[in-house]
């Protein structure tokens, strides 16, 4: 009876998983095309945003083998969608409310978070990477240091 039970369970989990492959969202993965980039300061730091922050953050996502199945396909979609709403290197013709904080939040070590970068080994930026992107993205984009604060990693 026990293993008739666990099999019943295991038969539903999968027919479960298999039913949520039908919900449309985190399937459309096309991305819109570039309409503007900023005016970059150097090669590097266009590099060093590109390897770090461009799959959210750009309308150049390269979507991973995973976010084609669901539920994954549902946080992935709603991350990027989420992340572009807030800073899109390739919509630079229209308004970045958030931009000139994006040297902060890397610096503060809140992007890219935690969890992409277990997933994106690329992403994950040695110190003087780190202080070389904060420096570009405040070189192009603005933003400044808060008073007492020091410019780059330790």
């Amino acid at each position: 009876m026990f293993k008739t039970k666990r099999s019943r369970f295991f038969l539903a989990l999968l027919g479960l998983f298999a039913l949520i492959q039908l919900v449309p969202y985190g399937r459309d993965h096309k991305n819109p095309p570039v309409s503007a980039e900023p005016r970059w300061d150097s090669p590097e730091t266009r590099r060093l945003a590109e390897r770090t922050c461009f799959n959210c953050h750009s309308n150049k996502t390269m979507w991973p083998w995973y976010s084609h199945i669901a539920p994954f396909s549902w946080l992935v979609q709603h991350d990027v969608e989420e992340a572009r709403s807030l800073l899109n290197f390739s919509e630079w013709d229209r308004p970045q409310e958030e931009a000139e904080e994006a040297g902060d939040m890397v610096r503060e070590g809140k992007m890219p978070l935690w969890y992409y970068v277990l997933g994106h080994p690329e992403a994950d930026l040695s110190s003087e990477e780190k202080n070389e992107l904060i420096r570009g993205l405040q070189a192009t984009i603005g933003g400044h240091e808060r008073e007492g604060e020091e410019g780059e990693l330790e």
